[in-house]
């Protein structure tokens, strides 16, 4: 009789290690219809199932070539730069965007500042008129408006 509980014990625990080791394979054939079986279908790309742990993985027929994993490779390689190369764009656009504001905002500090502004024009040296002031402080205002809006985070200054 123990012999008989010992044979018994030995199989129940040799059971799901016999159980893990074998292969389960799931396909959907032409209608739609999902299989599982023991055996790889032919013909047919099938997932492999691992019952144990309940992850699934491809088999040999779904995997990819290495050259399309070269060639995905090279296309998210290509994307990168391509962001990174925006990036660089964006970055010297900002750049001089600030550059811009800052001499934009010392004009209009400098026009609004000084009654009379001098200029030179053909060798020789003249006042703007008070309407010529005007105008130019309009230039200035618009031309800080533009680099000093919200993209650059600031106001111009009057």
């Amino acid at each position: 009789m123990n012999r008989k509980i010992l044979v018994f014990s030995i199989l129940m625990a040799a059971t799901p290690g016999l159980a893990a080791d074998s292969s389960v394979y799931k396909w959907t054939d032409d209608n739609g219809v999902t299989h599982f079986g023991d055996r790889q279908p032919t013909g047919k790309k099938a997932e492999q199932l691992n019952v144990r742990s309940g992850t699934s993985r491809n088999t040999s027929s779904n995997r990819a070539t290495p050259q399309e994993r070269l060639s995905q490779l090279e296309e998210q390689q290509q994307a990168s730069a391509e962001r990174k190369k925006e990036t660089a764009l964006e970055e010297a656009n900002r750049k001089q965007r600030e550059a811009n504001c800052k001499t934009a905002k010392a004009n209009l500090k400098v026009i609004s500042s000084n009654a009379r502004i001098r200029v030179e024009e053909n060798g020789e040296q003249r006042y703007l008129s008070p309407e010529e002031i005007d105008e130019q402080r309009e230039k200035f205002e618009a031309f800080a408006e533009e680099n000093c809006g919200p993209a650059q985070g600031g106001n111009a200054e009057k």
